[in-house]
């Protein structure tokens, strides 16, 4: 308890859940079959707004890579934020890993909260999820935001971006156990310079976030239904899809996105934003936000 407490990390997630809370949503917890148990943020009670579901990527629980969406949409959307399976407090018995298993379980979730009809948004790995919402539940899914997410990811991109990162292994990149690990992780998803930061910082971040359930996310990483093939695998969505992307992203190169423009078909729309990489929605979200709520809205 005195170590959590001391945790710059620790107490920064004390900030987060705040202001989850503050824009009206609480932390609860579903089983949705025998097997699967989803922890997710939403709305205390229904209203009338319409559903928008924020899906996170590889990395932290969800409180970390939707604080400023939430506290934004909140106003006009009942907001749902699941953590996926083997993050945070969501978890399953099944043996199945793939992106397509998560898509389902959160698919089951929003039954099982009476949500019929929502548009989903999806971050990197998240947009993996959505991608494949939309494409099993045309019926259900009405928009769809892809944010820095190559769903026509093939093996060479893999490749190219263990070469970009001067590592052997994607889990030695996307689940990082040493400072220095954190270090080129961030310098590859962030564009701005970060200041000079301590190794301690570092690893009390990797200790809070990167180390529950390791060798499970080592089997979602290995578990992925993309990438396994020299050309994409996916067919174009039925849905308007829009396409968000950092102009300097060096986890999936914006050519990915003009790519995946041509692969979703004429539904499908791409916006830039400059000087950001992977994470537009944390470096520029007033930008991220009023673009995502245009589509949205429109």
């Amino acid at each position: 308890m005195v170590a959590s407490c001391l945790s710059p990390t620790s107490l920064y997630g004390g900030y987060l859940r705040r202001c989850f809370t503050a824009s009206g949503l609480s932390s609860q917890t579903i089983d949705i079959d025998h097997q699967t148990s989803i922890h997710f943020w939403g709305p205390n009670t229904a209203s009338h707004k319409p559903v928008l579901l924020l899906i996170h990527g590889f990395g932290p629980v969800c409180l970390w890579q939707w604080r400023r969406q939430v506290q934004y949409f909140c106003a006009d959307f009942d907001v749902y934020v699941p953590d996926l399976i083997f993050f945070g407090d969501s978890t399953t018995t099944s043996s199945d890993r793939t992106e397509v298993f998560q898509a389902v379980s959160i698919g089951k979730l929003l039954e099982k909260v009476g949500i019929e009809r929502y548009a989903v948004m999806g971050t990197s790995y998240g947009g993996f999820v959505a991608y494949h919402m939309a494409y099993m539940w045309p019926e259900r899914v009405e928009k769809v935001v892809i944010a820095s997410s190559a769903v026509n990811l093939i093996r060479r991109d893999n490749e190219e971006l263990l070469q970009r990162a001067k590592l052997k292994e994607i889990e030695d990149l996307m689940l990082p156990r040493t400072a220095e690990q954190l270090r080129t992780l961030t310098s590859l998803a962030v564009f701005k310079r970060l200041p000079t930061i301590p190794n301690f910082l570092w690893n009390d971040i990797i200790d809070k976030l990167y180390s529950d359930n390791r060798e499970e996310k080592k089997g979602l990483l290995k578990g992925l239904t993309l990438g396994r093939e020299d050309t994409p695998n996916i067919s174009p969505l039925q849905q308007e899809v829009l396409i968000i992307w950092g102009d300097h992203d060096q986890i999936f190169p914006l050519g990915k996105a003009i790519e995946l423009k041509e692969v979703l078909g004429e539904k499908a729309k791409l916006e830039v934003m400059k000087k950001t990489a992977h994470m537009p929605q944390v470096e520029f979200p007033e930008r991220f936000n009023a673009i995502v709520k245009n589509f949205l809205c429109a």
